[in-house]
């Protein structure tokens, strides 16, 4: 069109594949109680807990470090998440313990970067219960690093190995997975536990503004695929209505039971 090759642009007429969402699938508030007891037995029981309850997304987690966390405030910055490199890592140190040499571009890989969106640089507040884990795991580490010596890799990872590695994000999912197992609750997707954060909140009626920001959502239509969650809340608001005007509760078609005949 630019070289006036063609007249017409005929993708302008071609009619784009409609996208078909992943459904939400988020965790009871008994299910989610349930992995929370049993994270509670885990090394990393602090990466669990801030998934399900403020919905870090993996990449979010495992780039993490303790530069962006100020526990004295009881506050923590995400700015950075973790990338493909972490994978890299993982062969990099298997290929240091048989004596051969990464190659160069192992090496040259970068293990995060830095988040691109505006929404996704986000000031996220801890619940005290989170914050004394995020504590309690700072401790653990410290200890761990003593052990490590001279193998420890100061990295300043949040999450890491035993040698201050950064996690691999495969591990990380197969270990979700043996949560699951082990607290006795169906299959689902790691993702599922961010959706399962922003459920709660919305069920906790956070105002949708604040989800979004802790969430890191750009846009609205994200909340309004939560849906299922928020007809309750729309039916409560219809009763509340009822009451106030009619001195009676309304049914859900804000009707009162006079007008319904």
């Amino acid at each position: 069109m630019r070289r006036r090759h063609l007249a017409i642009n005929v993708a302008k007429d071609a009619k784009a594949p409609r996208i078909d969402e992943d459904e939400i699938e988020s965790y009871s508030v008994e299910e989610t109680q349930k992995i929370l007891l049993e994270v509670g037995r885990r090394r990393h029981t602090a990466r669990w807990a801030i998934a399900l309850t403020l919905g870090l997304r993996q990449g979010e987690a495992l780039g993490m470090k303790w530069a962006d966390a100020d526990l004295e405030r009881g506050v923590i910055r995400l700015r950075r998440g973790a990338t493909a490199a972490q994978v890299r890592a993982r062969l990099r140190r298997r290929l240091r313990t048989q004596g051969r040499a990464a190659s160069s571009e192992s090496r040259s890989g970068r293990e995060t970067k830095d988040t691109k969106s505006r929404v996704g640089r986000r000031l996220i507040a801890l619940p005290d219960e989170l914050l004394r884990l995020f504590r309690k795991h700072k401790e653990d580490r410290a200890r761990e690093r003593g052990l490590a010596r001279q193998l420890w890799a100061e990295k300043d990872y949040v999450f890491a190995s035993p040698t201050g590695e950064p996690l691999n994000p495969n591990t990380d999912y197969h270990e979700w997975k043996d949560i699951l197992v082990a607290a006795g609750v169906r299959e689902a997707r790691l993702h599922d536990a961010r959706h399962t954060a922003g459920t709660v909140l919305l069920l906790l009626k956070v105002p949708e503004r604040i989800v979004m920001a802790i969430m890191g959502w750009s846009s609205a239509s994200m909340a309004k695929r939560y849906q299922h969650v928020t007809d309750p809340m729309l039916e409560e608001t219809a009763e509340k209505i009822g009451a106030l005007l009619w001195g009676q509760p309304a049914t859900v078609a804000g009707r009162t039971p006079e007008t319904a005949d």
